[in-house]
């Protein structure tokens, strides 16, 4: 596949919205995947942009970006996980992008569809270890755990128990092997939702440490983040949601509601980050009808405080 093909980023508009680039201002792509999110916040504003990507394959998408804009653009290899150690600068705003980019859905090589016929590998890094490693040697237990916990898929039992009894024929080495051995407790029905999915997410997550890296990456977030910066956020599965939705409102000063003669009186929240945190914002219809990647994200975004001073 070539790294130069286009691909559409989910809620662009939204993203430049709430980020809200500004002239002479440095923002961060915790996500570079294509350079969509990159390219458009350098072209919103006279800003600059450091972008960050585990994926060796987007560094030639990456050079393109730094050809056009010269010192206005960097990008880093490494995890958003280690944010604050890959960016030692203040920063005036961060996106994430969170999940498997269309990049690697459409590679045929990657092994991130059960749609096509590829090694089952799932290594955003292209290091590590592989889905087909922990398919092949997970007992069984633990297999059902990962699918249940990281897929929530109601039928992980089942399905671990049917990976177990195949792999003792025969290793399992490709995508479709893998998605036809799920079929055989759930087959296909037509309309509904591939009963591989949920499997197949499970997989990628362990594979790539996907919500602890989440984590871990909104933390470091806030460690850069200037007053009044922003942290915007586009998620695509309840398990993503939920860590951001309770990340921002763990730090997040409330509201409180009180006369305007004793707001002395209020207790300074010295450990809350932000001054501000959205509700889930959701893509438009027509941007759903348009990119169905769009179909199930959602945005969430936070503004950190005045008063806070840069850890």
């Amino acid at each position: 596949m070539a790294s130069t093909s286009r691909h559409i980023p989910v809620m662009l508009s939204e993203v430049l919205c709430y980020l809200e680039p500004k002239d002479g201002e440095t923002y961060v792509d915790a996500t570079f995947g294509n350079g969509g999110y990159s390219e458009a916040i350098l072209k919103a504003a006279r800003c600059r942009v450091i972008a960050i990507d585990r994926d060796p394959s987007v560094i030639k998408r990456a050079e393109e970006i730094k050809k056009a804009y010269d010192k206005r653009f960097k990008f880093i290899a490494g995890t958003f996980g280690d944010l604050d150690k890959l960016v030692t600068e203040n920063i005036n705003g961060i996106v994430f992008d969170i999940g498997v980019s269309s990049m690697q859905l459409d590679d045929d090589f990657r092994g991130f569809s059960f749609s096509k016929e590829a090694p089952l590998d799932m290594r955003m890094s292209k290091s590590g270890i592989s889905a087909q490693d922990i398919v092949n040697t997970y007992n069984e237990k633990a297999l059902a755990d990962l699918i249940y916990n990281y897929g929530e898929e109601k039928k992980s039992r089942q399905i671990a128990a049917k990976i177990v009894d195949y792999r003792v024929h025969k290793k399992i080495e490709t995508t479709t092997e893998l998605a036809n051995i799920i079929y055989q407790i759930m087959p296909k029905r037509f309309g509904q939702i591939d009963p591989a999915t949920r499997t197949f997410q499970a997989l990628r997550i362990a594979v790539n440490d996907e919500l602890d890296q989440l984590q871990k990456g909104l933390t470091s977030a806030t460690h850069i983040l200037s007053q009044n910066g922003r942290i915007v956020v586009v998620d695509f599965h309840s398990l993503e949601d939920r860590i951001v939705k309770n990340f921002f409102a763990q730090n997040t000063v409330k509201k409180i509601h009180t006369s305007r003669y004793h707001a002395n009186d209020l207790p300074v929240c010295e450990s809350k980050y932000f001054c501000f945190a959205s509700k889930a914002i959701t893509p438009t219809k027509e941007e759903c009808a348009l990119n169905s990647r769009a179909r199930s994200a959602k945005l969430r975004y936070a503004i950190k405080r005045k008063e806070l001073d840069n850890e």
